[in-house]
């Protein structure tokens, strides 16, 4: 019974890890401000809510290996992710067609 509960506590850790991915990822403390030389380097972001584990409402950016909160309501960083997601969704909508595109030149190769 002994042996068991260490593997017990570590299934569980385990399984706790599986459920709430960013449980340990959370920004305890955001910026107010952000300088522009980070923003242009910033390679996916995410937007962090302030229910469940983690209690704060912030934008986080990663830059390589380095991780930034900022606070949502700093002009430059709204302005920033409305961009970005509107050239996500443009980026999107440009594979989808370039997909359809394929399908549709190897339906004629195949005719």
């Amino acid at each position: 019974l002994v042996p068991f509960i260490p593997v017990l506590f570590l299934t569980l850790f385990l399984l706790f890890l599986a459920l709430f991915p960013g449980a340990f990822n959370c920004c305890m403390k955001i910026s107010d401000e952000i300088p522009k030389g980070i923003l242009r380097r910033v390679e996916t972001f995410e937007i962090q809510k302030a229910h469940g584990l983690c209690n704060l409402e912030a934008v986080i950016l990663y830059t390589g290996n380095k991780k930034f909160c900022v606070s949502p309501q700093i002009r430059k960083v709204k302005k920033w992710m409305k961009k970005m997601k509107h050239k996500m969704h443009r980026s999107k909508l440009h594979v989808r067609k370039q997909r359809r595109t394929g399908i549709t030149k190897k339906n004629i190769r195949n005719s």
